[in-house]
């Protein structure tokens, strides 16, 4: 489909979501909202994308929502939003249109690179939990500004950031709100990695080209679907569990052979499985819905 405030494209099985409202500092819509859970679902979709890639346009990443609205931005009895709640509904109230984005990208079974490039902050700091690794460019700057706007961290936030950073310095940026720069964040967990501006995307670009050159696109999706759900595990038994089904699974399938088939041949290696036709059924749905539902 065309976008009108995002730009997707596929190189090399890489697949690059930009968020695309520079003049805006791409700040955050509810037309953002949906191109972007439509282009995630699009890229879980393709067998040719591997890694997905997410960045900014211009000189930042994203500067949260926007305000335009001014003082009722938040407000759906006044906005209308209510009236058209294009996210759906929970509970009988409009659902958060940042927790629509995060639940896709969760639900995901493509590896997610955050390519941080500039102000993160609002949504745009807390749209970059659920993705699996964040590079963030020297300039770039981090703000969990909720308590600071009257409202609270959403992109269901409240479960993924102190899984990320723990309780402690969770807390500390959310009840300050405050604005950190690049280096606290890497010290405190938010980001792998703080490369120059100009690294950025090439260093982002380097690492999805090497798990998409590398590795089993069928392995890393249930690795990923894997690490992810076991966050919420009661015991290691049950991620035994999993692993057990998913070793017996993948060790008889062709991907394995050839993984250590080229090995032994000290050759590239050839991956050929559908992650979309050969992804196992017997994994966790992940998210799943209170009550079991789908």
């Amino acid at each position: 489909m065309s976008y009108r405030e995002i730009e997707y494209s596929v190189s090399d099985r890489i697949a690059t979501i930009t968020l695309h409202r520079p003049d805006k500092l791409n700040a955050f819509t509810m037309t953002m909202r949906a191109e972007l859970v439509q282009a995630f679902a699009e890229a879980d979709a393709d067998d040719d994308v591997r890694v997905i890639i997410v960045t900014g346009a211009g000189r930042a990443f994203c500067a949260g929502a926007d305000l335009s609205a001014g003082a009722d931005t938040f407000n759906a009895g006044v906005n209308g939003r209510a009236q058209r709640p294009e996210a759906g509904e929970v509970d009988g109230v409009p659902r958060d249109g940042g927790g629509t984005v995060a639940l896709q990208i969760t639900a995901s079974r493509k590896p997610v690179i955050a390519a941080i490039n500039g102000p993160a902050v609002g949504v745009g700091v807390t749209m970059t939990l659920p993705m699996d690794i964040r590079l963030a460019a020297s300039s770039a700057k981090f703000g969990f500004v909720f308590t600071r706007r009257g409202i609270i961290p959403e992109a269901a936030s409240s479960w993924f950031l102190p899984r990320i950073v723990g309780m402690s310095q969770a807390m500390e940026w959310v009840a300050t709100g405050r604005v950190f720069d690049a280096e606290e964040a890497l010290a405190g967990g938010l980001v792998s990695r703080v490369v120059p501006d100009d690294e950025l995307l090439p260093k982002a670009r380097e690492l999805a080209a090497e798990i998409a050159t590398n590795t089993s696109g069928v392995a890393v999706a249930v690795a990923r679907r894997l690490m992810w759900s076991m966050l919420g595990a009661q015991s290691p038994w049950e991620a035994h569990r999993l692993d057990s089904m998913g070793m017996h699974y993948l060790g008889s399938r062709a991907d394995t052979a050839e993984g250590v088939s080229a090995f032994l041949e000290k050759r590239p290696p050839e991956f050929r499985m559908s992650v979309n036709e050969e992804f196992p059924d017997f994994l966790p749905h992940w998210p799943q819905r209170p009550g079991g539902d789908r």
